[in-house]
């Protein structure tokens, strides 16, 4: 019985290559995926820009709500633009803006998609969570802008009036600013993915979480600052939803750890037992 842990070793190892043998291939056909992959996702967002230019009108009425919502009369809300192709150039920002929104989960497919093959069996398998969870937290990030901090940034800002001073906003200047704090929480909110995905590949570590907690809050505080107006509702509009993350981060990385020792403990045990 002694020589079965050996035998079992070799045929994981040979049923390791296997599994990754169909996946070798040269460089040029790497190359070629790549090419191929860039190609549809090019596609698709021109196909989705044209679409959503022809429904600018919609997106652009979508995206007005929480500038009507500072008004008690949404009658009285006026935008204006100052140059004749200004609001022309605003629509493709539009469209633009609405296919990179609609085509980011077939982007992440195409992604997913060329790394694939080159993974192992369960290393596909965990990243698909990944896949679900990073347009679910972007719509979160979405969100949380549309209703509640673009809003109230609005709110902030109009309040500043006087009689003398009223606030009369270019059209091509407000929907910079929506669209530009959409993408920046969405890209934010995918902090718990990421992280929990280093740790998952075994990088990062709940204690080095915890140790940088300091660290984490500066650095929250400093993305919010820099990529948020210069309001303080915006910037804790950000910051405080991106702590509240990344402590949720450090609970998904907890879990992640538990069950790669559980796995572990599981292996040691079957091993154990075979070589008795």
């Amino acid at each position: 019985m002694a020589d079965i842990t050996p035998k079992l070793e070799d045929k994981s190892k040979i049923d390791s290559e296997d599994e990754l043998a169909g996946s070798e291939a040269p460089l040029l056909e790497h190359l070629i995926e790549l090419r191929k992959r860039l190609i549809n996702s090019a596609i698709a967002i021109v196909v989705l820009m044209v679409i959503c230019f022809l429904l600018a009108g919609n997106i652009f009425d979508i995206l007005l709500n929480p500038y009507r919502s500072i008004y008690a009369n949404p009658g009285d809300m006026e935008l204006i633009y100052t140059a004749p192709q200004e609001f022309f150039f605003t629509q493709l920002n539009l469209a633009f803006f609405g296919a990179i929104f609609l085509g980011f989960p077939y982007i992440a497919t195409q992604i997913y998609g060329f790394v694939a093959p080159g993974l192992y069996k369960h290393e596909r398998k965990a990243l698909v969570p990944y896949l679900i969870a990073t347009p679910i937290f972007f719509l979160l990030g979405a969100a949380m802008v549309y209703f509640v901090v673009l809003p109230m940034a609005l709110n902030f800002f109009a309040g500043m009036q006087t009689d003398e001073i009223k606030l009369l906003a270019k059209v091509s200047e407000y929907l910079g600013l929506a669209m530009t704090l959409i993408l920046a929480f969405g890209i934010c909110f995918q902090l718990p993915v990421v992280l929990t995905l280093l740790a998952q590949i075994d990088l990062i570590n709940v204690d080095q979480l915890k140790k940088g907690r300091r660290y984490a809050i500066v650095g929250i505080l400093i993305v919010a600052a820099f990529i948020t107006p210069p309001d303080p509702i915006s910037q804790i509009g950000l910051a405080l939803p991106m702590y509240g993350l990344y402590e949720l981060s450090i609970i998904s990385v907890r879990w992640v750890q538990r069950r790669r020792e559980k796995a572990l403990a599981a292996e040691a045990a079957a091993s154990g037992t075979s070589s008795e």
